[in-house]
């Protein structure tokens, strides 16, 4: 996943594209790059491996009253293909230096290309794919019918490209316009007063604009100051899904906090409460779009839950409510193993893609393979308009509002909890739950906010410990029923944040080989069930934390307020309030988020940008 944004308008363009560059360098970090076009048909390049930070350094060297021009585009970089280094950042030039582009995605037929161009006797200057498209437009802009019209000549070649990918492209001898192109991979277009934008993500240009415009799959889009005019790549004219962004710039800055993971952990409240609103209506829980009749859902016989990542954890945690409101098998399957395994589907399965940001690749690709055969399939994505939701069937936002850190948090809990409106969903459709029980049970999903609010008076004590715990070489997470999700994620962040040793497991396993990994000092988080709610697993798990204490682990225990059975064997003890047993991991997975992040802040690490790592996984 990279970021880009592309800008014409009255304004200076380097000072519009660095702003949308910092608000979007979520999406890539290994280099940066910008290009900005003067009136005179004057390219002007700069770009830096590493950090944003590299770049505007190198900016202020060059001198930044060179890059004077009112269009521009930038890119900050995920590598794929070629080492994150200054040659294999974008933007990518021709040999001539009149056209630049930056690229999101992959090229997958790029080799065939590159040896196309060197047999022409093109010489490439990088490792990348991305380049090689720079020298195709290049050629098309010169010769045959696209002469001279770099739109057609974007076309042309984004006819020969294979893979996923959005592409934007400046020319010296069109200085005044940009012209975009995506398949499978995000592009959005602002709409301003005397200026237009194209971005990866309406993060980009939301402190000019909140008017966007969805482009769909094989369009491309040619922007001025004047607006956009969108065709498909055959130059055929199509049009866009106009939408208002409904957050503005605050959302998207830290606000005071050390770090925007520490802002969106304690936005997680108003994430959830989003969440829920608007979803229980005249006494029936509604989707955001439904084209699913219900008579489809009442007969569905099987539910499939895909997602990767926090989102494949989620989807563990409804397993639970899904199978026990509505008596249904359900498998949570890995995105990326999903469609390789060749999985029964059919017109009676409902398969459940779970993605933040609607354009996780593996997902989408198990999305496409479950519609081929012929099941229905229900998105929960964060990304109005995102390529899942539009190739689903149907459409749950969570509404968590940007995420800005890398390591998911407020958009987990969102997607908990639009889980749990997918189970009473079916479960309404279905029969399973009578009206006055799906009622009820959305009456106390609705009181969870309040829950995690309380849960947040915990964080100071929570960041004190991970401060204590931050020369730990490893860390064990161990839960029982959804308990067991939560310790899956907890060990996830950990990893994330602190590349840290750390492992998840059903508490229930412990005798089965991992108590070997049992030893003086190591700490082990326990998340516990109610006392009440499931008291059989409560004294089960006490039993286990007995062992490993026993055996000299320091055991850190996250346990429900009052349950006194447990302090005992808790070295530290995180108490969270007592919720109906289904919805606690919305409260005992945010100790485990703030505490993965305070140890990778002590371990001098950047928690809002883990290394290697993306905000969304735009390719397989």
């Amino acid at each position: 996943m990279c970021g880009i944004v592309g800008y014409v308008g009255h304004r200076q363009a380097l000072d519009v594209v660095l702003g949308g560059l910092r608000r979007m360098e979520y999406r890539g970090y290994d280099s940066a790059g910008v290009a900005v076009l003067d009136g005179a048909g004057s390219l002007t390049v700069e770009r830096k491996a590493g950090r944003l930070a590299n770049l505007e350094s190198a900016l202020d060297t060059t001198g930044r009253d060179a890059f004077t021009g009112t269009a521009g585009m930038g890119h900050t970089r995920w590598a794929t293909h070629g080492a994150p280094v200054d040659r294999n950042s974008h933007p990518h030039r021709d040999s001539s230096d009149r056209v630049a582009v930056v690229h999101n995605g992959i090229i997958e037929n790029f080799a065939a290309l590159r040896a196309e161009l060197e047999a022409a006797g093109v010489e490439l200057t990088s490792d990348t794919d991305t380049e090689t498209t720079a020298h195709l437009i290049a050629r098309a802009f010169d010769e045959g019918d696209t002469k001279g019209d770099l739109a057609a000549s974007v076309r042309t070649v984004c006819r020969r490209l294979e893979g996923a990918f959005t592409l934007v492209v400046t020319h010296a001898d069109q200085p005044d316009l940009i012209v975009a192109a995506r398949r499978s991979s995000p592009l959005v277009v602002g709409v301003g007063e005397g200026e237009t934008f194209v971005a990866s993500d309406v993060a980009a240009f939301i402190e000019h604009t909140r008017e966007a415009v969805e482009l769909g799959q094989d369009q491309l889009v040619v922007i001025d100051r004047d607006g956009y005019v969108v065709t498909d790549f055959d130059g055929e004219p199509a049009q866009g899904k106009p939408f208002t962004v409904d957050w503005d710039l605050s959302a998207a800055e830290k606000g005071g906090h050390e770090y925007f993971m520490l802002k969106e952990i304690e936005e997680q409240p108003d994430a959830l409460a989003n969440t829920l609103r608007g979803h229980f209506e005249s006494g029936r829980i509604v989707l955001d779009e439904q084209r699913i009749a219900d008579q489809d859902l009442r007969d569905v016989d099987k539910v499939f839950v895909v997602a990767c990542g926090s989102a494949y954890h989620s989807g563990l945690v409804a397993k639970y409510a899904i199978e026990h409101w509505c008596r249904l098998p359900v498998e949570v399957e890995l995105a990326s193993e999903f469609r390789y395994r060749d999985p029964v589907l059919d017109r009676d399965t409902l398969v459940v893609a779970v993605s933040q940001s609607g354009e996780t690749a593996d997902t989408l690709e198990a999305v496409r393979h479950a519609r081929t055969q012929k099941a229905r399939v229900l998105a929960v994505c964060n990304t109005n308009g995102a390529q899942i939701p539009r190739e689903s069937d149907a459409v749950l936002y969570t509404h968590a509002g940007p995420e800005i850190g890398v390591a998911s948090t407020k958009a987990f809990l969102a997607q908990i909890a639009a889980n749990y409106l997918v189970g009473l969903a079916l479960a309404q459709a279905r029969g399973t739950k009578y009206p006055d029980e799906v009622a009820r049970e959305f009456s106390e999903l609705e009181a969870m906010p309040a829950a995690v609010h309380k849960v947040l008076s915990t964080v100071e004590q929570v960041r004190d410990l991970g401060r204590r715990m931050a020369d730990s070489k490893a860390v064990l997470f161990l839960g029982r029923h959804v308990g067991f999700p939560v310790a899956l994620e907890g060990a996830l962040k950990l990893k994330e944040l602190a590349y840290m040793h750390a492992e998840g497991f059903a508490a229930g396993e412990l005798k089965h080989g991992p108590i070997a990994l049992i030893e003086e000092g190591l700490p082990v988080v326990v998340v516990m069930p109610s006392p009440k709610g499931r008291a059989v697993l409560h004294a089960k798990l006490v039993s286990n934390i007995s062992e490993i204490q026993a055996r000299g682990a320091r055991t850190i225990v996250i346990a429900e307020e009052g349950d006194d059975t447990v302090r005992p064997f808790a070295d530290e003890l995180v108490e969270v309030p007592a919720v109906p047993t289904l919805l606690q991991p919305l409260v005992s997975t945010v100790p485990l988020q703030v505490l993965a992040a305070e140890i990778a802040r002590t371990r001098g690490y950047d928690v809002d940008k883990p290394r290697n790592l993306a905000k969304s996984v735009t390719v397989e």
